[in-house]
C-alpha cells in the first residue's frame, strides 16, 4: 500500500525535564529526539527524508511546541 502524500508533516515537540526535545509525527510513525532546538530542526529532516524515501515527500515540517510555565505572584 502506498504511503499518502503530504504538503505538511506536523510534529508535536516535548521539552523534556531534564533538558532536549522529543518531536512525534502526529500523522506518521516519525519520532526523534535532540539536546537543542537547532539540532532538534536539523534531526527531525533525516527520519522524514527515511521515512519517505520511495515515495513523496512532504514539502514543508512544521515542529509544534507549547510552553507550559506556572507562574506565582510576587
Amino acid at each position: 500500500m502506498a504511503k499518502p502524500h503530504y504538503s505538511e508533516l506536523v510534529f508535536d515537540v516535548t521539552e523534556e525535564a531534564d533538558g532536549g526535545y522529543v518531536a512525534e509525527c502526529l500523522s506518521e510513525n516519525i519520532v526523534t529526539q535532540a539536546d537543542t532546538w537547532e539540532a532538534l530542526r536539523a534531526s527531525v529532516k533525516e527520519p522524514t527524508k527515511a521515512f519517505f524515501y520511495d515515495g513523496p515527500k512532504p514539502k514543508y515540517i512544521r515542529l509544534h511546541l507549547v510552553r507550559d510555565e506556572l507562574l506565582t505572584r510576587g
